[in-house]
């Protein structure tokens, strides 16, 4: 995995830290919702189930029906599942 980022900078990298820094669900639960608004943690939520079905072969008509996500979104999703960092790779390879 490349160490160069577009998004790295000191306060992303503080923000890692703290993520690695939860040991379960309940922490995770506690910390996204102090983070982030109800809607950033949908959205997150959303793209991954995106990223998840695409990884799946899942087409975007069905995709759209069971996430309600657009078809920008999803294009988006795919652009990072094919040329992106590998991120969403790692997560579903483990």
């Amino acid at each position: 995995m490349a160490l160069e980022s577009r998004i790295k900078d000191e306060n992303t990298d503080f923000l890692i830290e703290c993520i690695l820094k939860l040991r379960n669900a309940e922490e995770c639960y506690a910390f996204f919702e102090d983070l982030c608004t109800v809607q950033e943690v949908r959205a997150l939520a959303q793209r991954l189930a995106v990223a998840k079905m695409l990884s799946e072969k899942m087409v975007y008509n069905d995709i759209v029906a069971k996430t309600g996500a657009s078809t920008a979104t999803i294009s988006r999703v795919n652009r990072s599942l094919a040329y992106g960092a590998g991120g969403y790779d790692i997560v579903f390879n483990r």
